[in-house]
């Protein structure tokens, strides 16, 4: 005869292995409102901080770029937006998981009965309601500050959730990876400013040196930066397609990963 906690915990245990579309639905809402209130009262400053470093770099660049095309414009402001993409997408959200990480924070999702790619998905919405709003807030001080108009289509915002998704999903990725705080913390930032100066973000990829050029293709910025500019000038075309491909498959390689890494339940 079954005592009355086994009996409790059997449904959870057959919920668990075959979760019901509305039981998914009520752990995303759930995790998606702890997310939103972790940033809620601290929103002004995240924005500030993704927008604040870009917004200087495009000024500097208006200055002292005399007579840029419209190709060249476009371009900058691409970058930067891109730039704002790596300060919170990649940058913060790898150095605050790692923080949770190392801090115990994960324990308490640990107690709940809830899936491990939900818990993902949660942690990667939190990265993109942090860099969205810098992302738009660039976009418009970009156009209104070189005084050119985009080419607005359906394509831009799926260009923008799609690099929104490959940079985060890095950023949450190298968060559940961290050996240590300290490490992943000069990680982030190095890559961060590698990956800006040192990859087609700011300038266009023939200007670099070629082996510079081979590793920029293993980079999801280059195929952001490239969809971006393209959606921008043109609106949809092959190569925002081929872009956006790729794009895709960064999101669901990092997703994967981070399923991989993100052993919550279990101190190693």
């Amino acid at each position: 005869m079954k005592s009355a906690a086994e009996a409790k915990l059997q449904p959870i245990e057959r919920s668990s292995i075959a979760p019901t579309p509305a039981r998914i639905w009520t752990e995303l809402s759930i995790l998606f409102r702890i997310q939103f209130a972790i940033i809620r009262d601290s929103w002004v400053w995240v924005v500030l901080m993704a927008t604040m470093f870009p917004l200087t770099t495009l000024l500097f660049m208006r200055f002292f770029v005399e007579n840029p095309t419209k190709e060249a414009m476009i371009q900058m402001i691409a970058g930067n937006m891109i730039f704002g993409l790596l300060v919170m997408g990649l940058n913060a959200m790898a150095q605050e998981i790692s923080w949770q990480k190392h801090d115990g924070h994960f324990t308490f999702y640990a107690s709940l009965p809830i899936s491990k790619l939900n818990f993902v998905i949660a942690i990667l919405l939190r990265g993109l309601m942090s860099t969205l709003p810098s992302f738009v807030l660039l976009a418009l001080f970009g156009q209104w500050m070189y005084d050119i108009q985009f080419h607005f289509s359906w394509a831009l915002p799926l260009v923008a959730i799609l690099a929104l998704a490959s940079v985060v999903g890095i950023g949450v990725c190298m968060g559940f990876w961290s050996p240590n705080h300290q490490l992943t913390n000069m990680l982030a930032q190095a890559l961060m400013m590698l990956i800006t100066f040192l990859s087609p973000v700011m300038v266009s990829i023939d200007q670099l040196p070629l082996p510079i050029q081979w590793i920029s293709y293993l980079l999801p910025t280059t195929y952001a930066a490239e969809a971006l500019r393209g959606a921008m000038l043109t609106g949809w075309s092959h190569d925002v397609m081929i872009n956006c491909i790729v794009l895709l498959g960064f999101a669901i390689v990092s997703i994967t990963a981070t399923l991989k890494l993100a052993n919550w339940r279990i101190s190693r």
